[in-house]
């Protein structure tokens, strides 16, 4: 006796019960969960740039406006959203849901590198790209302070150490540093000495340019050895800056010590954060 057979000899049995599966399954459709925000993971890459002293005018029309116009010629880019502050330019693009996110970010930094040619040289880093999640949140902040050394020095070991060590954690995405303060070195010009030198404002920057060249030195070839010449040209204290020659006047050199003041600051001395009423 064959399965089907108990059906052919009902027929009306098997007409009903194949009705009142049928009935069950629209009931059971109808009764489904609908998830008004489901879980769906939009590839989406966050294009960051930072020029720090720049207004969000400059910032949008020497930044923000030649980056969109060569990461908006990526293909499957289905939105890209552009906020321009005081010193940094965010860019969020977002790629159709069947886009792969590993070749989206290939397209990204192609695009990041045709833009370089019109973006400001005077960028101190070139722009940063991130897979991110608008939905998700961090689930985690860590907050650093310390009563023996500086929020600037703190700043530099939660950059350079701790957030590098976290970012190689399995299954972290991101890791953001905030209110973080990066050492610079801050020139001070005094115009009333740059008038009485007769020395312009553009002198002064061609000078401090020209001290920060590092490049390649040679190497000195012997008759069994080579040596390679390395020097690092780069002035990364204040003190060092102040016999840097501008110019000279009557056959006496003028240093930028002679008209300007130079102090070790921040990169951004308008930014910080705060943990329980203390600085972090």
């Amino acid at each position: 006796m064959g399965v089907s057979e108990p059906f052919i000899r009902r027929p009306i049995a098997t007409s009903l019960l194949g009705i009142a599966l049928l009935i069950g399954g629209l009931l059971g459709y109808f009764a489904l969960p609908v998830s008004a925000l489901p879980q769906v993971d939009f590839p989406t890459v966050q294009v960051t740039t930072q020029l720090p002293g720049a207004s969000p005018d400059v910032i949008a029309s020497l930044i923000t406006a030649p980056l969109e116009r060569q990461l908006g010629q990526i293909p499957s880019l289905s939105a890209m959203n552009s906020t321009s502050s005081f010193g940094v330019s965010q860019i969020s693009l977002q790629f159709d849901l069947n886009r792969d996110i590993d070749g989206a970010t290939q397209d990204v930094q192609a695009a990041i590198n045709a833009a370089a040619g019109v973006l400001p040289k005077t960028l101190p880093y070139p722009p940063t790209y991130a897979k991110v999640n608008p939905a998700d949140a961090p689930v985690m902040t860590l907050a650093l302070r310390s009563d023996t050394i500086s929020l600037r020095v703190m700043s530099d070991i939660a950059d350079t150490i701790l957030a590098q060590r976290l970012s190689q954690i399995s299954g972290v995405g991101r890791v953001s540093v905030l209110g973080g303060l990066k050492p610079a070195v801050r020139i001070q010009a005094d115009l009333a000495r740059l008038a009485a030198y007769g020395i312009a404002m553009e002198d002064l920057r061609t000078a401090i340019a020209n001290a920060n060249v590092s490049g390649p030195k040679g190497s000195l070839d012997g008759a069994q050895q080579s040596y390679i010449i390395a020097a690092n040209d780069q002035i990364a204290a204040a003190d060092a800056y102040r016999p840097v020659i501008i110019a000279y006047r009557n056959g006496s050199p003028v240093t930028i010590g002679d008209v300007a003041q130079i102090v070790d600051g921040l990169e951004n001395d308008r930014t910080g954060g705060w943990y329980q009423g203390t600085p972090a």
